[in-house]
């Protein structure tokens, strides 16, 4: 077995794959404290559940704001430090199957890069995602934990937080249906409940990410757009990043490895 190991090492989360060839074989994550101890946690659990030796193991190729806390190898494993926005354009492009497209990092902040085959650019980026998310809802609704979070976004009600253009006109709009949010918490109710105030955070954050992201998009005259990250696992605020396919006539792609795809692109970076 020839292996190639990517780590994307975040804050207090690491993503961990293996790649034989361009052949997926594992991915899971790991969580602590410490971005060292989150690394080496992930590659011990990856190794130990995927039977792995360590000589099978070709290379480690670590990214993400973590990758700074790396010295030297892991486990005596050739460990390189590759550039982030480079592995989230490749690993974006590998979990879509698309050639070239306007690929989005949604992690504490978001990130958006034009990958076109191994070239990849930085387009632009924005401190709205997770961290705006979980500190607003931490503030208005005093919740920080995701899934209590995600569960209550699922059940509340936009009608009462957001103003829509049915709101504020009685004719039509080219282009913008009556439901399309014309300012977001401008209609916030006395009687809005946490779920409808969670949910209100979502279309806020995913608003605004997919508002970047289309524009983007229109910059370097692609319709394809391909969201990665942390984020991607909110249900309610992939619901957002879908009505944009509509509103700008835009492929909004969401794959199933989404979370892990700064991980894929930072082993395929060492091709």
């Amino acid at each position: 077995m020839n292996i190639v190991i990517g780590l994307d090492i975040g804050g207090s989360t690491t993503k961990i794959i293996g790649l034989e060839g361009e052949t997926l074989i594992s991915q899971t994550r790991v969580k602590a404290s410490d971005p060292v101890a989150s690394a080496f946690g992930a590659l011990g659990k990856f190794l130990s559940e995927n039977r792995i030796e360590l000589q099978s193991v070709d290379r480690i190729m670590v990214t993400g704001v973590g990758a700074s806390y790396i010295r030297g190898n892991l486990l005596d494993i050739p460990t390189v430090r590759t550039e982030e926005f480079r592995a989230i354009g490749l690993g974006g492009l590998y979990v879509s199957g698309l050639k070239e497209a306007i690929v989005v990092s949604m992690g504490t902040g978001t990130a958006i890069v034009h990958a076109d085959g191994q070239k990849v650019a930085h387009v632009i980026g924005s401190g709205v995602g997770g961290g705006t998310l979980l500190g607003l809802s931490s503030r208005m609704i005093n919740v920080r934990d995701f899934n209590m979070f995600s569960e209550m976004a699922e059940r509340g009600n936009l009608s009462n937080i957001d103003l829509t253009i049915g709101d504020i006109t009685k004719g039509s709009i080219p282009g913008l249906s009556a439901d399309t949010t014309a300012s977001n918490f401008g209609k916030i109710s006395d009687n809005a409940t946490h779920e409808d105030i969670a949910l209100g955070i979502v279309n806020l954050v995913f608003q605004s990410i997919g508002t970047s992201s289309v524009m983007a998009a229109r910059q370097r005259q692609l319709s394809d757009i391909v969201f990665t990250g942390n984020l991607t696992l909110l249900s309610s605020g992939n619901r957002v990043l879908h009505t944009f396919s509509q509103l700008y006539q835009m492929n909004i792609v969401i794959p199933s490895s989404a979370e892990f795809a700064t991980a894929i692109g930072a082993a395929l970076c060492q091709q």
